[in-house]
């Protein structure tokens, strides 16, 4: 028998978190904020639920700005799954990212992007991290990788390896279009406005990858246009490994990703 007395009070119905302002307008606007991650058909059904809750908790991280946070770390699951069936072994994530890499079945930006979140699961368990720790955008790009990796596991394998080259590599021009996107959604890193590395200014290098992709989303580069490219891309080589603050050093590998999606066109075939 309920011995508790009937609520008094209607339900409250849930409110925006004051830390989402800016992001969107509404809640409606989550819904293209996520639209793009888009489940595996041939997935298991554990995969499946596990991928789709972790969208769904970007998506309500309107109402609770920590669900961004747990869509992350949820993810993971779906993706040590996949990697633990594909590579038929059960060692930790890490040493499973490892494997999937040396087999060419992920490439090097998309290992790296997944150990990020590994790590901050880690943080996370240790105390060193707390729940609220990503921004929406940022919990977006991150849950992204994973539904590309475990789009990629589970491709046969005479056709892993050929997927695995356009992820993260040489992009075809929608695959620009969406870098760009992406691109511009992102916030440039707090505190580093007016930092260089080695001589790069990082705001100024930001600027001229921006400026040279739109051209070529807009028309196409010329040769001089193109030779700048390669210098940006030469100036992200050398500044990238120098940045010690995790979310700087994502911010500025995706922009050396986007960079050379735009320049791939223009790599000469072998002779």
């Amino acid at each position: 028998m309920n011995t508790l007395p009937p609520p008094t009070d209607p339900l409250l119905q849930p409110v925006r978190d004051p830390r989402a302002r800016g992001l969107v307008l509404d809640y409606a606007d989550m819904h293209a904020l996520v639209a793009d991650l888009v489940l595996p058909g041939d997935a298991s059904m554990y995969v499946m639920s596990t991928m789709e809750t972790s969208r769904e908790l970007i998506r309500h991280s309107y109402y609770r700005y920590e669900f961004a946070t747990v869509a992350v770390t949820h993810s993971l699951f779906a993706l040590e799954h996949v990697l633990a069936e594909r590579l038929a072994t059960n060692e930790p994530l890490h040493s499973l990212i490892e494997r999937a890499t040396d087999a060419g079945l992920i490439t090097a930006g998309l290992a790296a992007e997944l150990d990020r979140s590994r790590l901050l699961r880690d943080k996370l368990a240790q105390g060193a991290e707390s729940s609220a720790a990503l921004r929406p955008i940022r919990a977006v790009a991150m849950v992204r990788a994973v539904f590309d990796a475990v789009s990629l596991l589970l491709c046969p394998p005479s056709t892993a390896e050929a997927t695995a080259a356009d992820v993260g590599g040489a992009q075809p021009e929608d695959g620009l279009a969406r870098l760009w996107e992406d691109h511009l959604r992102a916030l440039f890193p707090d505190g580093f406005r007016g930092v260089d590395f080695e001589g790069v200014d990082l705001v100024l290098l930001d600027a001229d990858v921006a400026g040279l992709v739109q051209r070529e989303l807009n028309g196409g580069l010329d040769d001089s246009g193109i030779a700048y490219l390669w210098g940006c891309i030469t100036d992200l080589d050398k500044i990238v490994p120098l940045i010690n603050e995790e979310y700087c050093a994502s911010y500025f590998t995706k922009l050396r990703t986007m960079a050379q999606a735009a320049a791939a066109p223009y790599i000469p075939t072998a002779t």
